[in-house]
């Protein structure tokens, strides 16, 4: 289409679809505002107080109609929102949330090792995290297969898994 008196062609403006997708994603990023905790949420910068209200206000509604329609409400005003910090604070907990699983699978990784390879593993181990106490490891080592017969293993890899994660928090803050 050309408008007569400019000369121009509508083919500026999105078309209807475009502007439809765009508009999902903005409710989409408002569910994952509301299914934030408290503590994420406050460290979200939200320019918007009744963007900020309405996230609260969707976070207490229980009935499926009324929490939609709060969420198509979210959506509407985060049209008329800048997003950019939203979108970067979700980027930077998603980041902190890669780091965390990322830690915890290390560390989970080395318990097992130690676990399955005894004293084979501890030299790794002791090369991760210079920190730790080699008596303790190896004492640990040795009172594994007496935990299994006594039925305490998991027990007995909880506490290992503690006092591991611990020493990676504390390696992590050297850094």
């Amino acid at each position: 289409m050309t408008d007569s008196a400019t000369g121009e062609t509508d083919d500026l403006r999105p078309s209807k679809s475009e502007r439809k997708r765009q508009m999902l994603a903005l409710q989409e990023m408002g569910e994952r505002l509301v299914s934030l905790s408290l503590s994420d949420l406050d460290r979200i910068n939200i320019p918007d107080e009744r963007l900020k209200e309405a996230v609260k206000t969707a976070r207490g509604i229980t009935a499926h109609g009324g929490l939609k329609r709060q969420l198509q409400y979210i959506g509407k005003l985060m049209r008329s929102t800048d997003t950019a910090p939203i979108e970067a604070g979700l980027a930077m907990l998603d980041q902190q949330h890669a780091v965390s699983t990322a830690n915890f699978h290390r560390v989970e990784a080395a318990r097992d090792r130690l676990q399955h390879e005894g004293d084979a593993a501890l030299g790794e181990i002791l090369a991760t995290w210079p920190a730790a106490e080699a008596s303790l490891l190896r004492q640990w080592i040795r009172q594994h297969p007496k935990e299994i017969q006594r039925g305490k293993e998991k027990t007995h890899a909880r506490k290992l898994f503690r006092y591991l994660s611990e020493l990676d928090a504390a390696a992590s803050v050297g850094d």
